[in-house]
């Protein structure tokens, strides 16, 4: 007789459930049957692995021992079973990728790789202000992947069992002003620039807020501020009624200028989450994908390109 996974799953259930009685209910089983079942797993491994006492069934020293062992097993095996189960359910389907992402000006790119290498797969993208609830939908295996950001000093939680692909440490944030503001004729901006400004910033991202706080804070700024989204935000700006953060990839418009920031005092983390030993095949080339389309996006802002130029960096 040899070591199963199904005695593993009996040894950690005992342990769990603190009795024989409720650890065969939780089974499907008997008690007696159980009994026979746990005396043999001891005589297999040569010695006594839990003592029957007045508060129940209680692990001996080797028990705790074996069980300790025991339960990564199990759950590295649970992960590799729904994982499995969840690649084939994809190739059933001829093949399903569910994206979760903030927004990015490297989407359409990222879908258009996507679609060119994996053209039997069907894409999926839900696109979320959120960082926090995409990463949530990843733990829950309601999306294989998601792209999001994290602001400098405002880390997200990232849930158990993720791993987490950062794509770029730190990108900078820049700021978008009205094509006529006073300080729009420089390249680089003070915050000190935008002192009689009145801010616009989405509270929904998770972050932002508190991360645009910290730095006006730290400039002895204290501004007047709006809550909205950023496509309320858009308009605003071009007619001078705000300023508000932006990526560094967003493109200038005739009513509107993209500037970065001196200092560049605030930025943030791109990363990547797939759960726990996915990043592997399909999904590492999901990671290369968004990276070309990333620099793509970002080598086609003239703002972001002059200042990757300026620090050696790709553009």
């Amino acid at each position: 007789m040899e070591l199963e996974v199904r005695h593993l799953k009996v040894l950690c259930a005992i342990a769990d459930a603190g009795s024989l009685h409720a650890a065969a209910r939780s089974l499907g089983t008997s008690q007696p049957a159980l009994t026979t079942q746990l005396r043999r797993i001891e005589n297999m491994l040569g010695g006594r692995l839990f003592s029957r006492e007045r508060t129940g069934c209680v692990p001996t020293a080797l028990g705790q021992n074996v069980v300790g062992r025991a339960r990564p097993l199990l759950a590295s095996l649970g992960t590799l079973v729904a994982e499995t189960r969840a690649a084939a359910a994809r190739a059933a389907q001829g093949g399903r990728l569910r994206i979760g992402s903030t927004a990015s000006r490297a989407i359409p790119g990222w879908l258009r790789r996507l679609r060119e290498r994996l053209p039997a797969t069907e894409t999926e993208l839900q696109v979320a202000v959120s960082a926090s609830a995409l990463l949530r939908r990843v733990a829950d295996g309601e999306l294989d992947v998601a792209f999001v950001h994290e602001v400098e000093g405002c880390p997200l939680r990232v849930p158990p069992g993720l791993d987490i692909r950062t794509l770029v440490e730190r990108e900078p944030q820049f700021v978008c002003l009205a094509v006529d503001h006073p300080a729009a004729h420089q390249q680089v901006v003070d915050l000190t620039d935008l002192a009689a400004d009145q801010w616009m910033i989405d509270p929904s991202v998770d972050g932002e807020w508190e991360g645009l706080r910290r730095v006006l804070n730290a400039a002895g700024l204290n501004p007047r501020v709006l809550h909205g989204d950023y496509l309320t935000a858009a308009g605003l700006v071009a007619t001078g009624e705000v300023v508000t953060l932006c990526q560094p990839s967003s493109l200038p418009r005739a009513d509107m200028v993209v500037r970065p920031l001196r200092g560049d005092p605030l930025g943030v983390r791109l990363f990547l989450a797939v759960r726990s030993g996915a990043y592997a095949g399909e999904l590492a080339g999901v990671g290369a994908d968004l990276a070309a389309a990333y620099w793509e996006a970002a080598a086609l802002s003239p703002p972001y390109r002059a200042w990757l130029r300026e620090r050696g960096g790709r553009a």
